[in-house]
């Protein structure tokens, strides 16, 4: 790219927010959680990072809370992602994000999960495209922050209606939309398609972010070049790779690459992350650290067999004991 893009600001209903990066990382269910969020913003100081998916109607119940009072507790820009298919249930949930610290609200309209989309939230939206702006329209009157959404081409390529779906989104006063270049029923499979983005990006007024398929700097600059799109969001690329949205960034505003972590410096990563959610989740984070091990401890000689090893162990204690033995044998 010749220069970085232009940042992006955003108008709620008296609350105005500037980005200092295009580059977002996208809510990960049972991975974007405070502790990797922590490490994303080690490398990514000004990327936008989300909470994990919330339903609006858990709230209610006392689910979930959890995920809003952690935003007090965080530097850098945060946004909290709801779903549900009830306009009532998402405005009020709206209010207590807002009321938490969130940085804007996010709706999530693109979710491809079965028990998520069968009910009418996430992608299930996609076939409901009037209730899909009531919602929309329901939050923005409800908060002052800005609202955005999170999406997909479609619900299958027989019903594919990615403008005139956005254009109800702008419409309802939604500040910026992040396209998925998926439908639905391809889940992730498949090539995100970027020149249905680029569609969709020439009708709107808003910002529009183009995500999928994103997993290198050279990726990114690729997608911009062919969607035209304001920013992009990292997804499924980044688990494993807290820098990647670093990486990421730095490129596109034309500064000095960051290189990827060393052997060693992955397994550090690793315990770090592993005593963290230890800390966090008391025992049951080492079943939530596994999904990480496996994704991060790649790419060096011993990596398969400290996996596998790391996998069958039930103790914390021997967890860790396993990461830093691995860790005097990089020396």
């Amino acid at each position: 790219m010749n220069s970085p893009l232009p940042k992006i600001t955003l108008n709620g209903n008296g609350i105005s927010r500037s980005l200092k990066s295009c580059v977002f990382q996208s809510p990960l269910a049972g991975v974007s959680d405070q502790v990797f969020r922590k490490l994303v913003r080690r490398w990514a100081p000004d990327v936008l990072l989300f909470t994990e998916m919330v339903r609006a109607k858990s709230l209610d119940l006392g689910f979930g809370q959890e995920k809003l009072e952690e935003l007090s507790e965080e530097a850098g820009p945060i946004g909290v992602q709801l779903f549900d298919y009830c306009p009532k249930a998402m405005a009020e949930a709206a209010i207590k994000a807002e009321q938490s610290g969130a940085f804007l609200i996010d709706i999530n309209m693109g979710c491809p999960v079965k028990k998520v989309a069968r009910k009418g939230g996430g992608s299930g939206l996609l076939k409901e495209p009037e209730l899909a702006a009531k919602i929309v329209k329901d939050v923005v009157a409800a908060v002052n922050i800005p609202v955005t959404v999170k999406t997909r081409l479609g619900w299958c390529e027989n019903s594919l209606k990615p403008v005139e779906f956005s254009l109800r989104l702008e419409d309802a006063g939604a500040e910026l939309i992040t396209m998925h270049g998926r439908t639905r029923k391809q889940g992730f499979s498949g090539n995100a398609d970027w020149f249905a983005i680029a569609e969709v990006k020439r009708a709107l007024q808003i910002p529009l972010i183009a995500n999928g398929d994103i997993k290198s700097a050279s990726d990114a600059i690729q997608c911009l070049s062919i969607t035209g799109a304001d920013g992009i969001m990292i997804g499924r690329a980044s688990m494993g790779a807290p820098w990647l949205a670093g990486q990421i960034d730095r490129a596109l505003r034309g500064e000095t690459p960051i290189p990827s972590p060393t052997a060693k410096e992955r397994v550090n990563i690793t315990l770090e992350q592993l005593l963290s959610l230890l800390e966090y989740k008391g025992d049951h984070g080492l079943l939530i650290a596994r999904k990480h091990i496996n994704w991060t401890c790649k790419g060096f000689k011993g990596a398969s067999s400290l996996r596998h090893a790391l996998m069958r162990t039930k103790k914390p204690k021997d967890a860790i004991n396993l990461l830093e033995q691995a860790l005097i044998s990089l020396d």
